[in-house]
């Protein structure tokens, strides 16, 4: 199997692991875990399971030039995104925020083009084009999973801040992939994001009643820190290093599809026409970003 089959199917898995996330973690907030706190618990687990496995991976020495860049992508990738995305799930719905998030290939593909000057072909546009209208698609038409949403255009506006601060995160580390392991990149990114998190998120993880919490409460913060957490971060870079930018910011364009999917196995919601339709749609301009042409 090549390295690219394996890249793919790594932003395959990334995806996947986000879109189940939409639900597993609106579940767990604010009964047992404000927004903030359930980030500091996140990027806390991360970077103690990425500085363990540090320990057995490559050694390698930052670059001083790159430092500046690991700050910024972990201010976007670690802060901006996760505290965006997890404040507006708390306000609004799973469906909601996989199909809002799905701006975040257009981000992707304009900074692309500007900052690391990918050549983004027609076959690409195209796919970016159909990958939009199938999403666009579910945001008029999809069913909407009844959960507890107090405030959506609140929590719809900071998807988009989510989804914008993930594209700029994308194209930032983008270089850094092709310098350093997986592990020396991961373990420094989650550091600075951990410091950077502390003052913002350590009231609310305080406030948490840890001896009183239920199994359904604990499973689902641990599905969040393995799982959406160092997984996902972990499958991406792998992915990002051997593919473009602006191709892995199209696999997003699957969330919303396997975010009903999953809604619709465990019984929150129901397939019709329209959504299959739209899941063709979807899949077919995913498939023609990550085409494989003479470069890339």
């Amino acid at each position: 199997m090549s390295k690219r089959t394996l890249a793919i199917l790594a932003a395959l898995g990334a995806n996947l692991i986000y879109a189940i996330n939409h639900t597993v973690a609106k579940d767990v907030m604010p009964t047992y875990i404000k927004p903030f706190g359930f980030i500091l618990l996140r990027v806390v687990g991360a970077t103690i399971l990425f500085w363990l496995i540090s320990i057995w991976a490559p050694k390698q020495k930052i670059d001083k030039k790159d430092w500046l860049r690991i700050i910024g992508a972990a201010c976007f990738g670690m802060f901006i995104n996760m505290l965006a995305f997890f404040k507006g799930l708390s306000l609004s719905t799973p469906i909601q925020s996989s199909i809002v998030i799905t701006i975040t290939p257009i981000v992707v593909f304009i900074l692309s083009a500007y900052l690391i000057k990918e050549k983004i072909r027609g076959l690409r546009w195209i796919g970016i084009f159909m990958g939009f209208t199938g999403a666009l698609v579910l945001i008029v038409f999809g069913q909407e999973i009844r959960m507890d949403a107090p405030n959506i255009p609140l929590g719809n506006s900071l998807f988009v801040v989510n989804a914008i601060a993930y594209a700029f995160y994308l194209v930032m580390v983008k270089p850094l992939t092709a310098k350093y392991n997986v592990f020396t990149l991961m373990k420094w990114l989650f550091l600075f994001g951990l410091l950077i998190n502390i003052p913002f998120t350590i009231n609310e993880f305080t406030e948490v009643k840890w001896t009183t919490l239920p199994f359904d409460a604990i499973w689902r913060m641990i599905f969040v820190v393995v799982g959406t957490t160092f997984s996902t971060y972990l499958l991406g870079v792998f992915a990002l290093s051997h593919l473009r930018a602006s191709t892995m910011g199209a696999f997003v364009y699957l969330q919303p599809l396997m975010a009903i999917a999953f809604a619709v196995i465990v019984g929150s919601d129901s397939l019709n026409v329209v959504k299959i339709i739209a899941a063709f749609t979807v899949l077919a301009g995913v498939y023609l970003v990550t085409k494989k042409s003479a470069s890339n």
